[in-house]
This record gives structure tokens, C-alpha cells and sequence, in this order.
């Protein structure tokens, strides 16, 4: 039978996958200009009796995904049905699976698997919490974007706790990833996702399943047999990684993790320990490449922290009333200054970070800039939600006052427009959402803290435009439309040049002083999301300003936490507007050129790529080859 030309409304532009009951296609949907993922079953390919049953299951997976909302679960956009085909339009992933990697040999480094498994279970976590258990956690489930960014997909058996469809006697799901209860057929809770959970990482942190042979041998062991310790297979793991993953292996569900948070902290540490174990002493050392700084910022928060309680009289109070600053004096650190309306959130943050640095807390943003006014702080972590200032005008004012500070935003990852004026208007180092991964938020705040004292007694010059300068501005689009606009608006003060793609963005580059880029990010724009990630990491004194269309949140703070975007511009352009950001931009790359130790407030969050593309590893060489041969 011929693929179809369309499927409902949406144009099908190629084939991604065959089965016995359908096809997995991608499609566009032209009414709002979206690549899709299109899974299309034809009925006509089933007997009349399984024909309700399947149909019944394919209706439920829609169901089920369609509730979630999670940047870690393939998202569902639209389901239909006729009398030939029935259909679910979910989210386009580019990418493959975990399982796809694995067949390719592809193997993993002790933190991409903590990595991996945090997403993994950050996403689980999610579905748990709206009642959706997956039931058939595995690697062929598991997709990974280009970028490394994890997607749980194929819900397909599920179970929704208002759904009667799966039966207590159902046997269902792949054997190597079973919990004993599936095999068993009987009542399945969250925890036979979690024991999936750690049947991957033994996988990927082993090399090998715990157990292993045909379906009949395999599910024996899973009901009699205890796994060998990880540690046993592979000397680099910490015991910590053997208890972690014996407690997610537990024969009886109520032995193991009650939820993929606690899942995932555990698991988290014993990964850190295992990594800990295994940095020789000269790691801590400097490197020519200068990122000696942020590798001994990411070792302080791996490290075990000396327990500290100090007496009442340690805590200073600045300001008085209910939305007082107070000051932690219990260690001559950094000065951190936490903002945020809720007391318990400071509170949480407090106990987090007292150990470490001089910790200052407050629910009033007014306070919070008076007190930046009289002392110097380091670094500014600010909720974006609060009733008396909004995070984004507290952090464009705390940015007039104290410029070198590091700010950090602290909110959830819907707010869209919250995220873009942040960065527009105060210029954030790091974005990170609630709830927070306390690992990765005491990472950022370390690398954030390291060069907040750094910067501390920079001066920050403020360069004026001149009538004319060398370095120009490269716009990369697939049309000129922005390009002619941009040449406009600059007029005689520097170049304007284009460049419809990456290739030649990057020939450009080689060829001439490029101070500012603007380009386009979005769906089929990949190649230009990874431009800026590389482009930023190896060649941080180019401003890049985004104009988009975009309507997704994660790519977002993607291109914050990666890329260091900037500005960033919805799609139509207002002229002037990209006209205040150029000149913004502009005057920005002078000062880097009278002050470069300011470039250190743009270090990038590495990306967790899995497997480097030929393109990359094309602009890596290029940029590299970029170094000071400009600035």
C-alpha cells in the first residue's frame, strides 16, 4: 500500500518507521507552518477482532500524553480517525533513540549517564504526579534530541488511574526492563517504572542488563535472582551507584524508591561520588584554555561540605520588618543575595547555600536594590513572580547598579515572555526552573559566585558608538528580509553582511571582524541553534540577537543557559526595536574590547550532546580557529 500524501490536514513529507500495524510519519502542519511526528495505524491491515482492542489502546495513549505537559514527555498536538486510519500528532524529535544509540556501540561517561537518568526520571517524576504510569520504560522509548535533551515517548500501555483498560492479570511490557510484578500480572504502580529506570542505568553504566537470556530465563531471574553489584562490572562506580540501583531493583515494589525524585537525588550522589573518585589530583589544576576556572567551581559543589551550626549570634540582621535582608556570617565567602515572595523558598535556599557563602535573603525587591546601593554582592538569584517587583525590573536595576554582579533567574518555564525581557532587560547568566535540581543549582551558583568575585573590582567602561568601526554585523537567515532592514538601520557605522546558512556564516567570519549575529532559531532551524552554542563557547565576544517565531520555552532557555543570546526578537521585527538592540550590541562588543574580563559573565552551560555531527565538528574547528585573530 502507498504512503499518503496527507493524513487529516497535515502533509506527510516523508516516512520515519514501518510496523505490522502502521507507519510513523513526518508531517507538516501548514495552518501554523510545524514539522509533526504523524503515528498512523491503518485499520483496514487489522482482523475485526483485535480491531477495538488496538483502537481502544491507540485512543488511550493520545489520552494519556495529552494531559502531560513536560519538556522531557513527546508532546501530543492533535489525534483523528476515519474509517482507514487513525492517527496521534505529537511532537517532532530529531534524534534518535537511546536504543538506536546503543546498537551503534555508542558508550557513556559516568556523568552523561547521570545526566541521562536525571531527565529521564525529571520526566516520570512529571507523570507520575498527573496519575500516568508508563509501563514500558526502555531504551527504544527514550528518544534523544541532537542537542542531548531527552523525550519520553510511546505510552502506548500505559495506565491512567481513571482508566479500567489495563486489567490486574495483564501481562505487559519488554522483559529485560520488567518489574517483577509485570510478570506477575499484578496491580503496577510508579515503582515498575523506576525499576525500568534502573535496569538503563545498570545498562549504561555496565555495559550489560542484570540479567540476561530469553524471556522465560530472564523473567526467573528478575523473580529469584539478585543482580551483581555495578561496581563489580565497572571499577569506576562508587557503592554508592550498588546501593542506589539494588534499592531500584528490589523484588517487592515497597522496597524500592517512592518516588522518581527521591529516585533521582540518590542516584544524583552516588554519581558525583563516582565521579569525585575519579578526578586525578592534576584536574584541579590550571589550563591553558582558561577553563581551569569553571571546572574547580563545578569540584567545590561536589565536594562534601563541612556541617556547620552556627550560633544565633551569627546572624546579622540588615533591615528590619518582614521583608528584611539577614545576613549569614558564618563563612568569608561570596555574597549571595536570594529574592524571592515565598519564605519557604528562601528558606530552602538558605539551607542550601549558608554552608558556602555569605547568604542574604529578602522578599522585597526594593529592599533587595537598596542593598545592593551600600554593599558589593556577587551574585543575584531572583524569582520571576513577585508582587511587589516583578524579577525582570529587579534585575534590569540591579544590573545599573552593580553590572559585574551575576544574575540568575529563578522561575518556571512556561512564562515565555518573563524569560525573553529578562534577558532583554537584565542580561542573565543562568535560567533555572521550579522545581530545582539542587546539584545543578548549586553547580550554576558556584561557577556564578567564582566569577561574581572575579569581576568584583572590574571597572565596566561604557563605550560609546564611534562614527565608524571595523567590526561588522553578520545577519544568517534564508531570506534578506533582516539583512536589508539591518543595513538600513546601521547605516555607515560598520559592515552588514549576510549569510543564508551556517557554512557560510562561518566563511564570513573567517573573512572578516564580525561583532554582532543575528540569525533565526526554531523548528528546522537546528543548524543554527548549534552555530550559537559554539559560536558563544569559543568566541564569546560576539553578540548574537535572535529574531523568532518561536513559541517554545525550553529552546529558550536552551539558548540562555548555552548560547548567551543577547537579545531576542519576535517574529515580525519591530524596526525599532532591532534598532536599540543593535546598537546595544554593538556598543557591547566595544567594551569587551576595553575591558575582556568582563567576557568571563558569559561562560555557556556546556551542552550534553551525545554524539558530535559533522557540522559541528566543522564550525568547532572554524571558531577555534577564530581566537584573537579579531579581538
Amino acid at each position: 500500500m502507498a504512503d499518503p500524501q496527507k493524513i487529516g490536514k497535515y502533509e506527510i513529507q516523508d516516512v520515519l518507521g514501518k510496523g505490522g500495524m502502521g507507519s510513523v510519519y513526518r508531517g507538516f502542519d501548514t495552518a501554523i507552518s510545524r514539522a509533526v511526528a504523524i503515528k498512523a495505524i491503518t485499520k483496514t491491515s487489522l482482523d475485526e477482532d483485535e480491531l477495538k482492542h488496538i483502537m481502544q489502546r491507540f485512543r488511550h495513549e493520545a489520552q494519556a500524553v495529552g494531559r502531560l505537559v513536560h519538556p522531557r514527555i513527546v508532546q501530543i498536538y492533535d489525534y483523528g480517525e476515519d474509517d482507514d486510519v487513525a492517527y496521534i500528532v505529537m511532537e517532532l524529535v530529531n534524534g534518535k533513540t537511546l536504543a538506536q544509540h546503543l546498537q551503534q556501540e555508542v558508550s557513556y561517561e559516568i556523568r552523561e549517564v547521570g545526566e541521562i537518568i536525571r531527565q529521564l526520571l525529571d520526566g516520570l517524576g512529571h507523570a507520575h504526579a498527573a496519575g500516568v504510569i508508563h509501563r514500558d520504560v526502555k531504551p527504544a522509548n527514550i528518544l534523544i534530541n541532537n542537542d542531548g535533551r531527552i523525550k519520553i515517548s510511546d505510552f502506548g500501555i500505559a495506565r491512567i488511574e481513571s482508566s479500567k483498560l489495563t486489567q490486574v492479570g495483564d501481562v505487559l511490557g519488554t522483559p529485560h526492563y520488567m518489574a517483577p510484578e509485570q510478570f506477575m500480572g499484578i496491580d503496577i504502580g510508579l515503582q515498575a517504572d523506576l525499576y525500568s529506570v534502573g535496569v538503563i542505568a545498570y545498562e549504561l553504566l555496565t555495559g550489560r542488563k542484570p540479567f540476561t537470556g530469553n524471556s522465560a530465563k530472564v523473567m526467573h531471574q528478575v523473580l529469584n535472582v539478585a543482580p551483581e553489584n555495578p561496581s563489580s562490572l565497572n571499577a569506576k562506580l562508587s557503592p554508592l551507584v550498588d546501593s542506589a540501583l539494588q534499592k531500584a531493583l528490589a523484588k517487592k515494589s515497597l522496597d524500592r524508591y517512592p518516588s522518581a525524585r527521591e529516585f533521582a537525588d540518590e542516584f544524583q550522589a552516588a554519581i558525583d561520588a563516582s565521579v569525585r573518585a575519579g578526578v586525578p589530583p592534576a584536574a584541579a589544576g590550571p589550563s591553558p584554555d582558561g577553563s581551569a576556572l569553571l571546572s574547580a567551581a563545578r569540584l567545590l559543589t561536589t565536594a562534601a561540605a563541612p556541617v556547620l551550626s552556627p550560633a544565633a549570634s551569627d546572624l546579622a540582621t540588615l533591615a528590619t520588618g518582614d521583608s528584611g535582608i539577614s545576613l549569614d556570617t558564618g563563612v568569608k565567602q561570596a555574597r549571595l543575595l536570594l529574592v524571592d515572595d515565598e519564605e519557604r523558598i528562601l528558606t530552602a535556599l538558605k539551607s542550601l547555600f549558608r554552608q558556602r557563602y555569605h547568604v542574604f535573603t529578602t522578599t522585597d525587591g526594593n529592599k533587595a536594590l537598596e542593598f545592593m546601593r551600600k554593599y558589593h554582592v556577587h551574585v543575584v538569584v531572583s524569582d520571576q513572580r513577585m508582587p511587589i517587583m516583578q524579577g525582570v525590573e529587579l534585575l534590569r536595576r540591579s544590573q545599573e547598579i552593580s553590572p559585574t554582579s551575576v544574575r540568575i533567574l529563578l522561575t518556571g518555564y512556561s512564562d515565555l515572555a518573563a524569560i525573553v525581557g529578562s534577558i532583554n532587560d537584565g542580561e542573565v547568566y543562568r535560567f533555572i526552573s521550579k522545581p530545582w535540581d539542587n546539584t545543578d543549582l548549586a553547580t550554576i551558583v558556584a561557577e556564578a559566585a567564582t566569577i561574581g568575585l572575579q569581576l568584583a573590582d572590574t571597572r565596566t567602561p561604557k563605550a560609546e558608538l564611534p562614527a565608524k568601526m571595523d567590526a561588522g554585523v553578520l545577519v544568517i537567515d534564508r531570506n534578506e528580509e533582516i539583512f536589508r532592514v539591518a543595513r538600513e538601520l546601521v547605516g555607515n557605522i560598520c559592515p552588514v553582511v549576510y549569510a543564508p546558512d551556517a557554512d557560510a556564516a562561518l566563511a564570513v567570519m573567517q573573512a572578516r571582524e564580525i561583532g554582532v549575529v543575528i540569525t533565526d532559531v526554531g523548528a528546522g532551524h537546528d543548524e543554527l541553534t548549534e552555530l550559537l552554542k559554539l559560536l558563544k563557547r569559543e568566541n564569546p565576544q560576539i553578540l548574537t540577537i535572535v529574531a523568532t517565531t518561536a513559541s517554545d520555552s525550553e529552546l529558550v532557555i536552551e539558548l540562555i543557559n548555552e548560547a548567551q543570546i543577547f537579545r531576542f526578537l519576535n517574529r515580525p521585527v519591530k524596526v525599532n526595536l532591532l534598532k536599540g538592540h543593535l546598537q546595544a550590541a554593538l556598543q557591547r562588543y566595544l567594551t569587551f574590547k576595553e575591558a575582556p574580563v568582563l567576557l568571563k559573565a558569559l561562560a555557556v552551560e556546556p551542552a550534553a550532546q551525545v554524539k558530535a555531527s559533522s557540522l559541528s565538528v566543522r564550525l568547532l574547528d572554524g571558531f577555534k580557529s577564530l581566537r584573537g585573530k579579531w579581538f
